[in-house]
């Protein structure tokens, strides 16, 4: 009886609480701010490092973008930032757009099939998962892709920073215009203001029922009256001192 009564409680709980492990469940982290759709990997994928970023790599064999960069794997989607620790699992929204994108060169996936970067031969060297979790952060202290290795680009020669800079400002205007960019900061602009509504409602609710307190009057004393205004008594005052201080005056 007692086993049979467990199986019930357990299969009303299996059926009440969904598990968010499930594929396609919409795990909400704010209002209107759902996860993105997982990757399957049959392995763990291998990366490329992009030339001329702050060593910034890419999965290049897939059809979305992720990337690894600083310890992180990042991922775009809907005009939304997404980071994890993990290549497939545990993204998290990111509230910003990680500074690293914008030396991303947007045309990388053309410059990737063709072994080309803007003229040059690119080897580019498929990097194994395991030896870039071991070696990633030895790689950017040392700047062994950009030293060494010269991005794996024949003939490299890096841009002047000048037009590094210009780059970087242009993709990032570029980046803002697109259409899921900008129906995320609408939302974003759209759930601000209705936190600061319902803060402001609070606030007032609050106030309304806060209880009353009634303060009793104080009794208004009468003023003392002197006998003459503080002029005159300081006028008389010197003139009382002067009448001693010169014996003509009688």
């Amino acid at each position: 009886m007692k086993k049979l009564l467990l199986g019930t409680i357990l299969l009303a709980l299996a059926i009440v609480v969904p598990a968010p492990t499930m594929a396609g469940v919409d795990v909400n982290i704010g209002i209107g701010i759902s996860l993105p759709p997982p990757i399957v990997f049959a392995a763990p994928p291998q990366v490329v490092v992009l030339p001329d970023t702050h060593y910034v790599y890419v999965v290049p064999d897939i059809d979305v973008d992720i990337f690894f960069w600083n310890g992180w794997w990042w991922r775009p989607w809907e005009g939304r930032w997404y980071r994890s620790h993990y290549y497939d699992r545990g993204w998290v929204y990111y509230n910003h757009v990680p500074s690293f994108y914008f030396d991303v060169d947007p045309g990388w996936r053309g410059h990737y099939r063709d072994h080309n970067w803007y003229g040059h031969r690119w080897n580019y060297e498929p990097i194994p998962h395991v030896r870039l979790q071991k070696n990633w952060r030895t790689w950017q202290n040392n700047r062994y892709w950009e030293r060494q290795r010269t991005w794996d680009v024949q003939s490299y020669k890096p841009r002047p920073k000048k037009q590094t800079q210009e780059l970087r400002h242009q993709r990032q205007e570029q980046y803002k215009q697109r259409p899921e960019v900008q129906r995320h900061q609408q939302q974003m602009q759209e759930q601000q203001r209705q936190r600061q509504v319902q803060k402001s409602q609070g606030q007032k609710q609050q106030k309304q029922n806060q209880p009353k307190v009634y303060k009793p009057q104080k009794q208004q004393q009468p003023q003392q009256q002197h006998s003459q205004p503080r002029d005159q008594q300081h006028q008389g005052k010197s003139q009382h001192q002067q009448s001693q201080g010169n014996p003509d005056i009688r």
